[in-house]
């Protein structure tokens, strides 16, 4: 399968930006998807994740109460809708495929697929 991650890119500090993650190739029966980031000398952060069946969503620390995740079945994409940007916000973004309700949302090792990245830089 193929993820194509878009929509980042640079904004300022308080600013908003969505991201998409589009599926392709493949078929699953379910899409559960998520997002991670990861800045420079740091390792992969888990931000969100929207579970395929129930819709229900999932966040990280870093994401509560300023990002929301969804999805449209239609078009296998997934958004991340990111309000008051931070700084710290700054990072190169990846959508992943989540393996199955076998596996916690918030590791990398529960994904197998993931997306190219996409860079969102946040000045202050």
């Amino acid at each position: 399968v193929q993820l194509q991650a878009s929509g980042g890119g640079l904004v300022q500090a308080g600013g908003s930006l969505r991201l998409s993650c589009a599926a392709s190739g493949r078929t699953f029966s379910r899409y559960d998807m998520g997002w991670f980031r990861q800045a420079p000398g740091k390792e992969r952060e888990f931000v969100a994740a929207i579970n395929w069946s129930s819709n229900s969503p999932y966040y990280g620390d870093s994401a509560k109460g300023r990002f929301t995740i969804s999805r449209d079945n239609a078009k296998i994409t997934v958004y991340l809708q990111m309000n008051n940007l931070k700084p710290e916000d700054t990072a190169v973004y990846f959508c992943a495929h989540h393996l199955g309700d076998s596996y916690n949302y918030n590791y990398p090792a529960s994904y197998d697929y993931w997306g190219q990245g996409t860079l969102v830089t946040v000045s202050s």
